[in-house]
C-alpha cells in the first residue's frame, strides 16, 4: 500500500469518483445510514489516499484545517477501509498517516475526531483521548475524541 495526499482541486475524476464511492458503500450501503456524505468540507479538506498495488483506493481520510470542524482543532474524518481489506491491519497505518499529515499541516494545533463509540479502544491506542460524553449523529453513537 502507499499513501497520497491531495487538496481537492488536485483529485483526479477517478480517484474523487474512487473515494466516493468507498464511502457511500461503507457509511450510507454497509451501516444503513442514510445522510448526505458530501459537503463543502470536501473543497477545503486534505484528502489522504491509501492505494493498493493496482491503484485502487483501499483506505482514505480527509484533514479538516482548524476554524471548520473545530475552532482550535484540526479534525480527521471520514476514515474507512474497504471491506475488502479489514481486518488485515491497515486502519493503524492508515490513521498514523493522517495524524502525520495533519499535525504537517496545521502545526501547534490539536487534532480532534468524532469517532464512533465502537471504535473507542481503537483510537486510544493511536492517542486519542475521549472528550465529554456520547452522542449521536446520524442515529450512530460517537464521542469527541483529542489527540493526546
Amino acid at each position: 500500500m502507499r499513501f497520497v495526499t491531495k487538496t481537492f482541486e488536485a483529485l483526479t475524476n477517478r480517484e474523487l469518483y474512487a473515494l466516493l464511492q468507498l464511502r457511500s458503500l461503507v457509511f450510507v450501503v454497509e451501516q444503513q445510514c442514510p445522510y448526505q456524505d458530501m459537503d463543502e468540507v470536501d473543497l477545503l479538506a486534505s484528502h489522504n489516499l491509501m492505494v493498493d498495488e493496482n491503484d485502487r483506493i483501499t483506505g482514505y481520510t480527509r484533514c479538516i484545517p482548524p476554524g471548520i470542524k473545530y475552532d482550535a482543532a484540526a479534525a480527521i474524518g471520514r476514515v474507512v477501509t474497504h471491506p475488502d481489506i479489514r481486518r488485515q491491519g491497515w486502519g493503524v497505518p492508515l490513521m498514523e498517516y493522517a495524524m502525520e499529515q495533519c499535525r504537517m499541516a496545521y502545526p501547534g494545533y490539536p487534532v480532534r475526531i468524532s469517532a464512533q463509540l465502537y471504535l473507542l479502544e481503537f483510537y486510544e491506542r493511536l492517542g486519542f483521548v475521549p472528550q465529554g460524553v456520547q452522542y449521536l449523529e446520524d442515529d450512530i453513537p460517537h464521542i469527541e475524541m483529542l489527540l493526546s
